[in-house]
């Protein structure tokens, strides 16, 4: 029983990375999800009518001590399971000027991300250097790689991660694990919901926002064997608006 971790699987980015990971190289997922579990369990059930297992793992990527508790618990009741791939998707923004970013802001932000990608991962990859193959696939930003302003605080995560991806790929590769990162441009989601499109469109060589399922695309190609010489690496999907 092959597994692929998804953090903030249930919709959005998060959702179209499952389903592609199902679809197309027929991984069971484990969907991690923090608040709605009704959306969650209707992504539950659209996966599982492609033929595979979905579980759901309510925890917030932030809190260690609950993150590790639920991905035990679950291994305790799944023991024939085996956690191949990691997607670290699950992320937040609180934007605004950093003059104005109070502590909460930053933290929440910093936490979710940056800590959320140490919390997740800590407990999975023990097991993945055990059986010698794994692959971690962290979801980054163009924030992060050329800084947006407005969002100090999304840039200093999605900034760092992407430095872990490079330092972890480095630890790992003799035991077979790839270490990736995948950093989006304007992808169409929840979190782009409120931008401008026909004025930032403008900036985009391509002329568009990408769309999830073009994200989820690459993340999958990262996961399966074709990409199997591929680590440390930090791909752009940006429709050229930065490279």
């Amino acid at each position: 029983m092959k597994y692929a971790l998804v953090t903030g699987g249930s919709r959005g980015i998060g959702k179209a990375i499952c389903i592609e990971l199902a679809k197309e190289l027929g991984y069971n997922i484990l969907l991690n999800y923090h608040s709605n579990t009704e959306v969650a369990e209707k992504t539950k059930t659209y996966l599982e009518a492609l033929g595979v297992s979905c579980d759901i793992l309510k925890f917030d990527v932030s809190n260690f001590e609950e993150t590790k508790s639920s991905i035990e618990e679950w291994k305790e009741q799944n023991p024939e399971a085996i956690i191949e791939v990691l997607v670290n998707n699950a992320g937040i923004t609180k934007d605004g000027l950093f003059i104005w970013t109070d502590q909460n802001a930053w933290n929440s932000v910093i936490n979710t991300s940056l800590n959320g990608f140490y919390n997740v991962t800590q407990n999975v990859l023990k097991d993945m250097l055990r059986s010698r193959y794994g692959r971690i696939i962290n979801i980054v930003s163009l924030s992060g790689l050329k800084g947006n302003p407005g969002q100090v605080n999304y840039s200093a995560a999605k900034g760092a991660v992407t430095a872990a991806t490079k330092a972890l790929a480095q630890e790992v590769g003799k035991r077979k694990l790839t270490v990736n990162a995948v950093a989006p441009g304007f992808v169409k989601s929840d979190m782009t919901a409120d931008f401008d499109e026909n004025e930032l469109k403008k900036m985009i060589p391509l002329n568009r926002f990408g769309e999830a399922e073009e994200v989820a695309s690459l993340v999958g190609f990262l996961a399966s064997e074709k990409a199997s010489y591929i680590t440390g690496e930090v791909i752009n999907i940006n429709g050229g608006l930065y490279s």
